[in-house]
């Protein structure tokens, strides 16, 4: 474990590298992948999204390769969430019309026919924003309803976003955990379906499925790298809320690579670092962050691990970081002011993260020890997601226009 300059890192000495050795990753394997993206391609609104190449960056840090996955383009939404969120309500409506999600396409869901035989649903979840989003567009385009509760301090753009896709959305007065924890209460209260990314003991059959859902936009990446004809990306950084997006990812690069998948580090939020906490207490339980999570990565700003993914995260992670507020600025400065030909990506404060935190790796002073732990050198190809966009606009401008939050 280290630290240096309130980046703390623990590199993961129990990594599992060999087969079969650590938890199961089946559960997201190609055949399911392939299964989730045809659920997705039957979207109307279905498009890869760009993989961007930064190569004068790249150049410049002094590795090979860098790409950025820009999910601010998925289904005109703005982040990635929607694909969790979609293929989970998905499930849940095949299911419970006794058939197999890949007998259904997002059009048949939308029959009247199949309105009719299902019946009225709501859907209830809880969000800092995106995820919520999502599930209020999903159900809104299968006639159904949703019900959307948010943790204090939320952005009140994204509340209005929330409620434009139709939800009824609320702003509570509870931090990110106990807003979904109302959220499972009111689902039980009021007949509705609790659709959370989170899971614990009890509730983990949807967050798996919220899992499997995000694996469209890795598998797309892969496939767009080896349509460049690059192999592989040798280094991934993801970042972590409850860590069921990074365990989505990390567990698909497992399942198709094996022991060959890149080495992989887990990025948070200092306010809200709850993987690293449970990594640093070392006794392979997850454990929680309470309280007030202040960081403006909202959408990482929570408190306890997905059992679901913690469980792949312990296992296959290389290396755990948690950082403060600037390092998401600093990725969202970079992002949006490239260098020579390099396009620029409009990145939120939850998606720009991992840049900022592998720039300042890559850039040398008192970060070598770092750089040297996860084998980065002039041959290193790495993989970032950024997994919104500007989905609280007068945010990123205070950011990115007026120098909040400095880079140290």
């Amino acid at each position: 474990m280290g630290d240096v300059h309130g980046i703390q890192y623990i590199v993961n000495e129990n990594v599992k590298r060999v087969r079969n050795m650590g938890v199961s990753t089946d559960f997201l394997d190609k055949n399911v992948v392939d299964k989730v993206r045809n659920f997705h391609k039957s979207f109307p609104e279905y498009e890869m999204t760009p993989l961007q190449s930064l190569s004068e960056l790249a150049k410049r840090l002094g590795v090979r390769d860098i790409w950025v996955k820009d999910e601010s383009y998925r289904f005109g939404l703005n982040a990635f969430k929607v694909l969790g969120g979609s293929y989970a309500v998905g499930r849940y409506l095949a299911e419970k019309l006794n058939m197999d999600i890949s007998e259904l396409s997002f059009e048949t869901l939308k029959a009247k026919e199949i309105r009719e035989r299902l019946g009225e649903i709501t859907f209830v979840t809880a969000t800092d924003g995106n995820h919520g989003k999502g599930i209020a567009w999903a159900a809104r385009q299968l006639g159904q309803k949703a019900v959307v509760f948010m943790p204090k301090g939320s952005s009140i753009i994204r509340l209005n976003n929330i409620k434009n896709e139709g939800a009824e959305a609320t702003i509570t007065d509870l931090n990110y955990d106990d807003a979904v924890r109302l959220s499972s209460k009111y689902a039980d209260e009021h007949n509705g379906i609790l659709i959370q990314d989170s899971a614990w003991k009890g509730y983990e059959e949807i967050p798996t499925w919220i899992m499997q859902g995000y694996t469209t936009l890795i598998d797309e990446a892969i496939g767009q790298i080896k349509a460049e004809g690059k192999g592989k990306p040798t280094h991934v950084f993801l970042q972590a809320g409850v860590g069921s997006f990074a365990g989505s990812v990390l567990g698909y690069l497992e399942a198709i690579f094996g022991p060959d998948r890149p080495i992989t580090t887990i990025v948070e939020p200092n306010e809200a670092a709850c993987i690293f906490k449970s990594v640093k207490e070392n006794d392979g339980k997850p454990h929680g962050v309470t309280g007030y999570m202040p960081t403006i990565m909202a959408g990482l700003a929570c408190g306890e691990p997905s059992t679901v993914a913690w469980e792949i995260l312990k296992d296959y992670a290389d290396m755990y970081i948690s950082c403060p507020d600037s390092l998401a600025a600093r990725g969202m400065r970079i992002l949006g002011n490239p260098l020579g030909d390099d396009p620029k990506v409009i990145s939120g404060e939850s998606g720009a993260v991992g840049l900022g935190i592998a720039s300042l790796i890559l850039q040398g002073d008192h970060f070598e020890e770092i750089a040297e732990k996860l084998n980065i050198n002039k041959d290193s190809k790495i993989l970032l997601i950024s997994t919104e966009g500007d989905t609280d606009p007068e945010s990123y401008r205070e950011i990115v226009w007026d120098g909040m939050y400095p880079s140290f």
